[in-house]
């Protein structure tokens, strides 16, 4: 029986990269974006199905996750990787375009898990995988909101962890570099005239099937140029120190 996966910005960039990937390995996908024609357009391509809509409504998640079960029967696999740089600037803060950041790249994360997560019982098992950002475990300064976001989905992976394999779902991260794509095509120049290296898609791509199958719950994998993923390593923190007196009252 082949696999169903659901991928989030599957219209372009990583998500339609990991697309045409899985379908390449007989994997039937759902793709989710709100950019209706891209993603029209890539189903046609691969024989996959299009679903419509806006992550950072939860809607949109749980009519994808029903269009997997409706038109395959079953749901496996689950990338959520749709995100937006903010743009934000703290000196003159904008909480609109605050709020449409961390909407599509925290709660459109948080929505795809709360949603995927019955279906995937449902098939036995299943993993979802996270389009995070080096952002993700650096300080990024040239956005601090978008830096803000792709902590804070580190951190929802290393939380779920535990709980979801305690169910059969595996769930983790890959954290690229910079990647050729649209979200950074405004800079890409930039990069390029300072002999800065940029990752494919496909890169990144092969980084998300992997993280797919990885054993360790939580994964985190580093993606850069010219190298294997790399699993992530987080320090440990100092614990309390012993023999000491109580605070006084």
């Amino acid at each position: 029986m082949s696999s169903v996966a659901l991928i989030t910005g599957a219209a372009s960039g990583i998500g339609a990269a990991v697309a045409r990937r899985l379908a390449r390995g007989g994997v039937r996908c759902v793709l989710v974006d709100i950019d209706r024609d891209g993603a029209e357009r890539l189903a046609k391509e691969i024989g996959g199905t299009a679903v419509t809509g806006d992550v950072a409504l939860p809607e949109t998640s749980a009519l994808a996750v029903e269009a997997a079960e409706r038109e395959y029967g079953r749901l496996d696999l689950v990338h959520l990787n749709a995100g937006i740089p903010s743009g934000v600037d703290m000196a003159a803060f904008d909480p609109v375009q605050y709020r449409t950041a961390v909407t599509v790249n925290i709660d459109g994360v948080v929505y795809g898990v709360a949603a995927a997560t019955p279906a995937l019982s449902r098939s036995g098992g299943g993993a979802i995988v996270v389009t995070s950002s080096l952002a993700g475990l650096v300080a990024y300064d040239g956005d601090p909101v978008y830096t803000m976001t792709k902590h804070a989905v580190v951190g929802l992976v290393r939380g779920m962890s535990a709980p979801l394999a305690a169910r059969g779902i595996r769930i983790g991260a890959v954290c690229p570099g910079f990647t050729d794509t649209p979200l950074v095509a405004g800079m890409r120049d930039v990069f390029v005239g300072a002999g800065f290296p940029l990752l494919d898609a496909e890169d990144v791509a092969a980084a998300v099937e992997s993280a797919f199958y990885a054993e360790e719950p939580g994964a985190i994998l580093v993606v850069q140029p010219g190298r294997q993923p790399i699993p992530y390593r987080f320090a440990g923190v100092p614990g309390p120190a012993t023999g000491q007196r109580p605070p006084a009252f």
